[in-house]
């Protein structure tokens, strides 16, 4: 019997409830993703998120209304490489058009969740003089004014806030200590909270439609997309996150109903994520990887293309395996089991989840099983297989005899499996 897909959703989504429960993210919110008709249901997700346990810290954009603001009083700025050149008379419209953003913002919160079937729900909203600022200066010969820089976060008083359950609100607004204001951009002012918070994930909303197929980047991969998309200035600020450190910057639709929650709460999300420290880079494995292990594997013990391990035998070989991870599922597995006397060591069980083959996935588990084996001082490495011989062959390996096998694996060789046997000189 099918099961109802509520029940599928909610078995997908309960991993993240538990492992997003008292997490820091911070989440930049463009001002165009304010002036849409169906800006209530973005607000009903970020309080979604509050109720569900994660901590909030919401840095808004301005842009769209500063503009508005502007030209309704026929005050020009010149905006020079993304910045604007902020004069003392424009900072008069920048400051009402942020403030007038920041009121709407803090009055939608406070209906977020009464208005919703959460209703009775009540969220604290906060802020206060946190971000310090100092000017831009004169940048090729130009002087920007009041347009200023992130120098500090004052972290103290925002881990306070957080710390008694309040949502966290930051304008592009910063302050100096003699006293002036300066205009900010959103984007650097999420940047640098997420990383003076050590916060677990940094979401840059943005305002156009989900993009149709979601990609999940290393850093390194995150920088050669950069590279042939240079003047991507959300995607440039979310790499220059995950540098400073961030584990998680996500890139995803504010226009999208629902993409939030999608990214944040399914497993591949619908946006854009950088992972800082590699998000499908193999691990040695943990003792409680093992029955991730097993859920992989069993499909293809029950075709008879692995032999069947058992759970307590699995225990006892789990400091052998690598794993890659997916949040909190296992994706893939491989397995190298030295043979110390004879300089040899056998790779198994490579395995990689249906959803995330023809990745490379199998080769980078290949590689590090390798890297593994010559940092144990063996020099060579051999497979066993009934199904894949190409694929080993593809990879430098080269038919042998069963005879050239390690004594103790050839012992226990099974002769009515007849497994090709290949041997790879490290």
């Amino acid at each position: 019997m099918s099961q109802h897909p509520l029940v599928e959703a909610l078995r997908e989504f309960a991993p993240y409830l538990h492992a997003h429960h008292g997490r820091t993210f911070v989440l930049c919110i463009p001002g165009e993703a304010l002036l849409d008709e169906d800006r209530r249901a973005l607000i009903y997700d970020i309080a979604l998120l509050r109720s569900l346990g994660v901590r909030l810290v919401l840095v808004h954009g301005a842009r769209p209304q500063i503009e508005e603001r502007l030209a309704a009083e026929r005050c020009s700025c010149d905006v020079i490489e993304g910045l604007r050149v902020t004069s003392p008379a424009a900072m008069g419209s920048v400051a009402a058009a942020v403030g007038a953003v920041r009121m709407e913002l803090e009055a939608l919160l406070s209906t977020g969740v009464a208005s919703s079937p959460m209703g009775g729900a009540r969220l604290e909203v906060t802020g206060g003089n946190w971000v310090v600022a100092r000017p831009v200066g004169i940048r090729h010969g130009i002087d920007f004014q009041l347009t200023g820089e992130v120098r500090r976060i004052n972290v103290d008083p925002l881990q306070a806030a957080l710390n008694r359950g309040a949502i966290v609100l930051l304008s592009p607004a910063g302050y100096s200590p003699t006293g002036e204001t300066f205009n900010l951009l959103a984007e650097e002012v999420a940047l640098k909270a997420a990383v003076a918070l050590r916060a677990d994930k940094l979401v840059y909303l943005h305002p156009e439609p989900s993009a149709a197929t979601p990609n999940q980047w290393s850093l390194a991969t995150a920088r050669d997309q950069l590279a042939c998309a240079p003047d991507d200035a959300l995607f440039r600020a979310a790499v220059e996150a995950a540098e400073a450190g961030v584990p998680r910057v996500h890139v995803v639709s504010a226009r999208s109903d629902g993409a939030l929650l999608t990214e944040l709460y399914t497993r591949d999300g619908i946006g854009r994520m950088i992972a800082s420290d590699g998000y499908d880079a193999a691990r040695p494995a943990r003792i409680d990887d093992v029955g991730g292990i097993l859920q992989l594997i069993e499909p293809l013990e029950r075709k008879g293309i692995l032999v069947p391990r058992s759970r307590e035998q699995l225990e006892l070989d789990i400091d052998r395996f690598l794993v890659m991870t997916r949040d909190a599922m296992v994706i893939g597995c491989c397995a190298l089991m030295p043979y110390s006397d004879e300089q040899i060591g056998e790779i198994a069980c490579i395995v990689v989840h249906p959803d995330y083959q023809r990745e490379g996935r199998a080769d980078t588990l290949l590689r590090q099983a390798e890297e593994r084996a010559r940092s144990e001082g063996l020099t060579r490495v051999m497979a066993l297989t009934t199904h894949t011989p190409h694929w080993f062959i593809e990879r430098g390996f080269a038919q042998a005899d069963v005879e050239s096998l390690p004594v103790e694996k050839r012992a226990l060789y099974n002769l009515q499996r007849n497994s090709k046997v290949f041997v790879k000189t490290l």
